[in-house]
C-alpha cells in the first residue's frame, strides 16, 4: 500500500476483525487510534490510543480516514462526525477490500472452518517461505497470540467471511469455500440466498482466478459451474487424508486441512513441506483450545474452549471431544449467540444438543448481539426454551450462576466443554481462578 494517512480512528477497534486490520494499518498512518466498549488493552500496549465507549469527542482532529465494525449502526456519534468534516469513511469489508487490491490475495470463506483452514494455511505459507500477510478472525500462537502477521511478499491471506456479503468487497487471485449452511439468517432470507450470494462472489469477484472447493459438500459443488478460472477440490476421499496428522481431532478439522493442503499445492508447495506444517499446527483461540487446570482437591480437569455457535459446529465438536476422549466424562456447557440465530436455527439446535453425547449439559442466556437482534424475536425464543425440549440440559441463566452451576457439578477428572461465540469464554477464566490452589 502506496498511500499513507495521517491519522486513522477505529470505531468498534476490539472486534476480532477491526483489530486485525488496525494491526495492518498501523505502518501506513502517522498515528492509530479506536473506540470501543471493551478497554482493549492489548491494542494499548501496541501504542494505540483507545476510548472506552463512543463519543463524537473520540475522533482526533487530525483523522483523515475512519474505519467501522459493520456491527456499528450509521447513527454513530463517531461515524456522524467523520462524515461531517468530510474523513473518508469505510466500513471493514470496504477498507479490506481496498487492500486486498493491492496482493496475490487469497481469502477463505465458508458457514465452518475457515478460521482454522486460514490458521494451517498461513503456517504452510510461512514455513514454505512464501512469507504472507495474514488477516484472520481468530489468534495464534505463532502469531504471538494476535490475530495479524505482516508479511514482505506479494501474497494476502485473509479469513473472507459472508456476513451482510462482506466478501462480495474483496478481490481474491484464490478463493477457497469450505462448505456452506443456513446462517446469518437476520440478514439471509434462506439457503437459497446464501448460495446465490456465494455464486455471485465466484462469479463476479474471482473472475479468472483458482477456486478451491469442498467436494464433500453439495452446496459448494454448485461452485463449479459459477467459475471461470481453475477449479481445484478437495474431500476426506482423497488418498493425502491417510498421511495428514493433524493434532486436532475430529473429522471437520482434517477436511479443514486438506482444504489447506490443496491451496497450497495450488500455491506449488510442496508436499513434505504442507505435511510437515499441518502435523505442527497448534491450532486456534477459541477452536478446540485445550487448557488442563487443578482443583483444589488435586484432581486434574481439562476444560475445551470452542466457537461453535451453529447446530453443525456443536454437533461436530462434541463428536470430536468424545473421539479424542472415549472414556472420560464430559460436562457440556453452551451459551446460545443471538436470539435471531436462536430462533431461525431451534429446531436444527434441538436436534443437535439432544444428539450430544455428554455426561451433563448446561444452556446459558442467549447472548445478545449488539444491533442484529429483533424485540419481536427476543420475546419469541429464550435458553428455556431449548431447555425444555432437550430435557436432559439444565438452564444455568448468566455467567455467574453458570460459574455457580459448574463448581457444583465437577468433581475432577471430567472435560468441560465451553462452547459459544459470545462471552462464555471467559467462563474458563472464572472457574480456574475459583478451583486451582
Amino acid at each position: 500500500m502506496k498511500e499513507k494517512y495521517n491519522h486513522i480512528h477505529f470505531v468498534g477497534i476490539g472486534g476480532i476483525g477491526v483489530s486485525s486490520l488496525a494491526r495492518y494499518y498501523i505502518p501506513f498512518s502517522g498515528s492509530i487510534s479506536g473506540s470501543d466498549t471493551n478497554p482493549c488493552d492489548d491494542l494499548k500496549k501496541e501504542g494505540i490510543r483507545i476510548f472506552q465507549g463512543h463519543s463524537a469527542k473520540n475522533v482526533p482532529r487530525e483523522t483523515d480516514f475512519l474505519i467501522h465494525s459493520t456491527a456499528v449502526l450509521p447513527d454513530n456519534p463517531e461515524i456522524k462526525k467523520a462524515k461531517k468534516k468530510g474523513v473518508k469513511v469505510l466500513s471493514y469489508p470496504q477498507a479490506l477490500g481496498e487492500i486486498t487490491q493491492n496482493y496475490y490475495t487469497i481469502a477463505v470463506s465458508g458457514t465452518h472452518g475457515k478460521g482454522t483452514t486460514t490458521a494451517i494455511l498461513a503456517l504452510i505459507m510461512i514455513e514454505s517461505g512464501l512469507d504472507p500477510t495474514v488477516i484472520i478472525g481468530t489468534k495464534l500462537k505463532e502469531f504471538g497470540n494476535t490475530n495479524f502477521r505482516k508479511g514482505k511478499s506479494k501474497y494476502l491471506l485473509i479469513e473472507a467471511d459472508e456476513f451482510k456479503a462482506a466478501f462480495l468487497n474483496y478481490h481474491p487471485k484464490m478463493a477457497v469455500v469450505t462448505n456452506i449452511e443456513e446462517d446469518h439468517l437476520d440478514y439471509y432470507k434462506d439457503i437459497n440466498s446464501i448460495l446465490k450470494t456465494f455464486k455471485r462472489y465466484i462469479r463476479e469477484n474471482l473472475k479468472k482466478g483458482t477456486l478451491v472447493v469442498n467436494k464433500d459438500d453439495k452446496n459448494c459443488r454448485t461452485l463449479k459451474k459459477e467459475a471461470v478460472g481453475k477449479v481445484a477440490e478437495y474431500s476426506l476421499k482423497d488418498d493425502i487424508a491417510r498421511e495428514i496428522k493433524l493434532p486436532l481431532p475430529g473429522k471437520h478439522n482434517l477436511s479443514n486441512a486438506l482444504a489447506a493442503f490443496r491451496a497450497s499445492k495450488e500455491l506449488r508447495v510442496g508436499k513434505k513441506d504442507a505435511l510437515r506444517a499441518i502435523s505442527g499446527f497448534k491450532g486456534t483461540w477459541r477452536r478446540f483450545d485445550e487448557k488442563e487446570v487443578i482443583l483444589k482437591s488435586g484432581v486434574p480437569i481439562k476444560i475445551i474452549n470452542d466457537y461453535a455457535h451453529h447446530p453443525t459446529a456443536i454437533k461436530v465438536t462434541l463428536s470430536a471431544v468424545k473421539e479424542k476422549y472415549p472414556d472420560k466424562k464430559i460436562v457440556a456447557v453452551f451459551q446460545p449467540h443471538q436470539y435471531e440465530r436462536t430462533y431461525r436455527l431451534f429446531s436444527s439446535f434441538v436436534k443437535a444438543l439432544l444428539s450430544a453425547d455428554v455426561d451433563k449439559l448446561f444452556i446459558a442466556d442467549i447472548y445478545t448481539v449488539e444491533g442484529r437482534e429483533s424485540k419481536e424475536i427476543i420475546k419469541k425464543v429464550s435458553s428455556e426454551d431449548l431447555c425444555l425440549k432437550v430435557k436432559k440440559a439444565s438452564c444455568t441463566g448468566g455467567l455467574d450462576k453458570t460459574e455457580k452451576s459448574l463448581l457444583k457439578n465437577l468433581h475432577g477428572n471430567e472435560i468441560l466443554v465451553i462452547m459459544g461465540a459470545g462471552d462464555v469464554y471467559t467462563l474458563e477464566e472464572r472457574l480456574v481462578s475459583k478451583v486451582t490452589g
